[in-house]
């Protein structure tokens, strides 16, 4: 199964798998760093993991305009809803589904999830997706939480991690994380968005080769991988 994965700046991605347009948590137009406009984004389903206004994002605009499926946890469905948007698959921590571009598992995510208006968003979420004989983790935004082990029992071929701290995991904690999962591949995302979430991704992922057997991979805002 050919997947294509090109990053669009702090938790946003695109995944081409099979010719299927997957967005996830797309957070565009406040974005800096975002080499895309809402305008040109392609979409056939949109992933979100949580409430908060830099994964929703732009969400609501490119499903209205592109028709895309949205898939998140039940309440946020039940809120996108409410903005007009018809085409929407719930599913919550725990549970997965077939979908024509793989198997999505909603996993444990250590933080909030109110929506941008105050609305009660659910719990937040990870995504664990099975593609073909690829599995990826995307962890959203999380503190460190020791079951990730279990997670990596799954056999993770990348696992995407935020590095920032402040709101989510800082490089200490991430580098546990890679230790806990066990990833062929780790990418480190969420940081450099906002001043109070700075880091060196690269001094990052040399710490990564030093201590883990895991491959870090450093990308560039609209750099596409073949994975």
């Amino acid at each position: 199964m050919a997947i294509q994965l090109t990053w669009y700046g702090h938790s946003a991605f695109h995944l081409e798998v099979d010719g299927h347009h997957v967005l996830i948590d797309p957070f565009l137009t406040d974005n800096a760093f975002a080499p895309v406009s809402v305008e040109d984004v392609q979409a056939d389903f949109i992933l979100i993991t949580h409430g908060h206004g830099d994964h929703v994002g732009d969400a609501v605009s490119i499903a209205k305009r592109t028709g895309a499926l949205v898939i998140s946890n039940f309440e946020i469905c039940n809120w996108l809803q409410a903005q007009g948007i018809d085409q929407v698959h719930p599913q919550h921590i725990g549970g997965g589904y077939s979908h024509p571009f793989g198997y999505l598992k909603l996993t444990i995510a250590h933080h909030g999830s109110s929506l941008p208006d105050g609305t009660y968003g659910g719990n937040p979420s990870g995504l664990l997706l099975t593609a073909g004989e690829k599995r990826l983790y995307f962890a959203g935004d999380t503190g460190l939480f020791y079951s990730m082990c279990l997670i990596g029992e799954e056999g993770i071929h990348l696992a995407v991690l935020p590095i920032g701290d402040n709101f989510t995991m800082g490089p200490d904690d991430a580098l546990r994380a890679v230790q806990l999962l066990d990833p062929e591949i780790v990418m480190p995302i969420h940081y450099d968005t906002f001043d109070v979430i700075h880091q060196d991704p690269d001094a990052w992922a040399d710490r990564v080769r030093e201590t883990t057997s895991a491959h870090p991979m450093v990308l560039t805002p609209g750099d596409c991988i073949a994975l």
